[in-house]
């Protein structure tokens, strides 16, 4: 395999990963809308870190960066936090 091939297919992987995020963000128009029906806050501390820990531990798992893999998925979290804010009409995104 050359190394053109390898990037591309780390490109393939890449977009996948976008559209994954894609996906997330739609469903947190979704959760923000059911939120927002049962009059519940955007923000819910332990389910952020209930993901957070599922997401530390599911690394550790697979043998990456536990850590770092946290820190991508307080993001995550972060963008998933801003678009339910943005659906209520609270933020500034597009």
């Amino acid at each position: 395999m050359t190394l053109e091939a390898l990037r591309e297919e780390i490109a393939s992987v890449d977009r996948k990963i976008i559209d994954l995020i894609a996906d997330r963000q739609a469903l947190a128009a979704r959760m923000a809308e059911f939120k927002h029906h049962e009059g519940l806050p955007v923000i819910d501390s332990r389910q952020r870190e209930g993901v957070l820990s599922r997401a530390f531990d599911y690394a550790v798992e697979k043998n990456i960066d536990p850590v770092e893999t946290r820190t991508i998925f307080a993001l995550l979290i972060r963008m998933s936090e801003e678009r339910q804010h943005e659906f209520l009409g609270e933020g500034n995104l597009p």
